[in-house]
């Protein structure tokens, strides 16, 4: 059983008011907040061994150094990644698809096909896209259902021998589903093709266990896990990053530069070009260690009552409809009050101290498979309680009140 009131004194920010209301956090899945133990380790490199690693033969160096390593330990002990170089530290998930799309346009030819799933957050169609126009191959998509889950069937009808690549996300950033990817990796592998799956949304809310999905790449993002924006990390099978050129030139990816050939850096360094956010590394270790404290089963349980809950009392409010009720979901609540703009929506709860995301949410394709310019999304994190589910409800009854 979560201490939610103890887990709350660990997020400054949960402290803040409003618009002179306590701030009601319904957008975690935009990004999480961060807790103190997070914040202090963000302080104590500034203040104590800020340095630039690796090439540093003096303490400083190498206690930063250490740190730095220290944390792609952990993420590679937490993904159950076989060796800590299949860990490439990038600035987030759209970083770390960018490198692996760039990659494959040395392996892609003119013909081959690609599968996407319809519901992608934009980062994970637009570098494909790129792809395709630069390599010929074509782009084919796993369609969904009303309820917002993928067609299995029609996945099962796409797959042949000219599909190259696979790649969906774990969870859907703008539905909450919770995508079957086990049998995604499995079936694209019998045919020969590699798997990457976007975990930024899933990181959250459950553990991913790479060796176990046998997933060619897997991504995530710090800020949705507690820790700080602009760092990430991409998982990929020692075998698949080997295949893959650089991503970028410059220090640190290199072996030996003359100006006849430069040779490069073996894993993980070859994919990490330049003096890397060393603070956001260490930091996103800080942030797994925080939730493995806590501990993802009960995170889980936990935020399955509030969505729930949360499920139940929007659904008692007429003319509202939930977009995306999957078997199979998360605390994602994606919803419309018909005859209402959801930015309007947004706003008047923004006045009453709720923070919730409006608009299509780099989901566009979802967007028009429902035919709605977008949503009202509250999303739910370990942090939030009950009552604030119940702020959400008085709110948006104030808001409908309003504006119809």
């Amino acid at each position: 059983m979560l201490d939610i009131k103890k887990i709350r004194a660990d997020f400054p920010i949960l402290k803040r008011e409003v618009n002179g209301k306590p701030l009601v956090y319904l957008d975690n899945a935009a990004t999480s907040q961060t807790p103190q133990q997070v914040i202090d380790a963000i302080v104590d490199y500034y203040q104590n061994y800020n340095a630039n690693i690796h090439r540093g033969v003096h303490t400083l160096s190498q206690e930063a150094t250490d740190k730095y390593e220290q944390a792609r330990i952990k993420i590679q002990t937490h993904f159950n990644a076989a060796k800590s170089y299949e860990i490439i530290f990038t600035s987030g998930t759209t970083h770390s698809i960018n490198l692996v799309a760039n990659g494959f346009s040395s392996l892609i030819k003119k013909g081959d096909e690609i599968l996407v799933s319809a519901m992608e957050h934009h980062s994970n169609i637009v570098p494909w896209q790129m792809l395709c126009e630069r390599t010929g191959a074509i782009l084919k998509v796993i369609p969904m259902n009303l309820e917002g889950e993928l067609r299995m069937d029609v996945y099962d009808e796409l797959l042949s021998d000219k599909t190259k690549l696979v790649f969906c996300n774990h969870i859907s950033n703008a539905l909450g589903t919770i995508n079957p990817i086990e049998e995604i990796i499995e079936k694209a592998h019998k045919v020969g093709a590699a798997v990457l799956i976007d975990g930024a949304q899933a990181a959250p809310h459950l553990v991913a266990d790479v060796q176990e999905l046998d997933v060619d790449f897997y991504t995530c993002s710090a800020h949705k896990i507690c820790g700080p924006t602009g760092v990430g990390m991409l998982y990929g099978k020692e075998e698949w990053l080997n295949k893959l050129p650089p991503y970028q030139g410059g220090g640190e990816m290199i072996a030996e530069v003359t100006f006849e050939k430069t040779t490069y850096a073996g894993l993980p360094h070859k994919f990490e070009a330049g003096t890397p956010n060393i603070c956001g590394g260490i930091a996103f270790g800080a942030a797994l260690d925080y939730m493995n404290a806590i501990g993802f089963e009960e995170i889980a349980k936990y935020e399955l009552e509030l969505l729930e809950y949360a499920t139940q009392e929007l659904l008692k409010i007429n003319g509202l409809k939930i977009y995306g009720t999957a078997k199979n979901k998360t605390s994602v609540i994606s919803f419309n009050i018909e005859g209402i703009h959801p930015y309007d929506i947004g706003s008047i709860l923004d006045k009453l101290g709720i923070a919730v995301r409006t608009g299509h949410h780099c989901a566009q394709p979802i967007m028009d498979f429902y035919k709605i310019p977008g949503t009202v999304r509250a999303s739910f994190a370990f942090y939030n309680t009950r009552e604030e589910v119940d702020v959400l409800i008085a709110g948006v009854l104030k808001a409908k009140s309003m504006l119809l």
